[in-house]
C-alpha cells in the first residue's frame, strides 16, 4: 500500500478470525483506520483487539448479525459514526461460513444458513453502505476458487460463492460511474489453522495438487485484498482474482 493510501478508512466484516483477521492486521500495519465487525464470538474479538492495540492501530469493533437487514443497518450506522457520510474507502465483505453436506441430505435450513452468510450478507451490507462509500472507494468480497470448479458435498457452498462472481461483475458496472471499484478474491484451501483443520493426509493431498506445493495462508489472501484496495489496482474492477496456489 502506498503512503497516500495509508490513511484509508476500512471496514472488514467477519474480521476476527482466519482471512478476515489477517486482512484487518495487514491494513493496520499499513496505517489504515479500521472498523471490524463480528457476529457472536466475543473472545475472538477481544483477541484481535489486543493484537491491534499492540500495533498501535486506529480501530474499533462492532457486533452485528449481517445476515439480517437490521444487522446491516446497525453496521452502516457504526460506519457513518466512525468515518462520516461518504467516508468509507474500502469495504471488505469477508463474512462467510463453510458447509459439507451431500446434496440428497441438504436441508432447507442448511441451504439458508450458508446462502445467508456467504451471499445475502454481501448484498445487505453493500447495499446498506452505498451512501457511506467515498468517491473512488473499493469493494472487495471474499469468494472461493471452488465456485469456478464445483465441490462435491458442497453444492450450497459452491452456489453461494459462485453467486458472488456475478454480483461483482454486475455491481462494478453500476458503481463504475462513481469511480467505485468492485472485485472478488477467490481463495483456494487456506490454512486458517494448521492443516486448515483437515486430516493430515487430506491436507497433504490438497497441497500436492497445487503448483506451489502448499496450502494457502490467510496472509496470501490478505495481500490480494490490499492490492485491490490500493492505487495499483485503480483500473481493476469487476474481476475475480484466484489465490489458490495454482490448484
Amino acid at each position: 500500500m502506498t503512503a497516500a493510501a495509508a490513511a484509508q478508512r476500512v471496514l472488514v466484516t467477519g474480521g476476527t478470525k482466519g482471512i478476515g483477521r489477517a486482512t484487518a492486521l495487514a491494513f493496520a500495519r499499513a496505517g489504515a483506520r479500521l472498523l471490524v465487525s463480528y457476529g457472536h464470538d466475543g473472545e475472538a474479538a477481544k483477541a484481535l483487539a489486543a493484537e491491534l492495540e499492540a500495533l498501535g492501530a486506529d480501530f474499533d469493533t462492532v457486533q452485528a448479525d449481517l445476515t439480517t437487514r437490521e444487522g446491516a443497518e446497525t453496521l452502516a450506522r457504526a460506519v457513518t459514526g466512525r468515518f462520516g457520510e461518504g467516508g468509507l474507502d474500502v469495504l471488505v465483505n469477508n463474512l462467510g461460513v463453510d458447509g459439507h453436506t451431500p446434496f440428497d441430505a441438504l436441508s432447507d435450513a442448511e441451504w439458508r444458513r450458508v446462502l445467508d452468510h456467504n451471499t445475502t450478507s454481501v448484498y445487505l451490507v453493500t447495499q446498506s453502505l452505498l451512501g457511506a462509500l467515498a468517491e473512488g472507494a473499493s469493494v472487495v468480497s471474499i469468494g472461493a476458487s471452488v465456485a469456478l470448479r464445483g465441490r462435491p458435498l458442497g453444492v450450497h457452498y459452491t452456489t453461494s460463492k459462485a453467486a458472488l462472481v456475478g454480483f461483482t461483475r454486475a455491481l462494478a458496472k453500476e458503481l463504475g460511474p462513481r469511480g467505485v471499484r468492485v472485485n472478488l478474491v477467490a481463495p483456494g484451501v487456506t490454512e486458517t489453522e494448521p492443516g486448515a483443520g483437515l486430516p493430515p493426509q487430506l491436507a497433504a493431498k490438497l497441497a500436492g495438487l497445487t503448483a506451489l506445493g502448499r496450502l494457502g495462508r490467510p496472509e496470501d489472501v490478505a495481500g490480494a485484498v490490499l492490492y485491490l484496495a490500493g492505487a495499483s489496482a485503480a483500473y481493476v474492477t469487476g474481476t475475480t482474482i484466484e489465490v489458490d496456489g495454482g490448484i
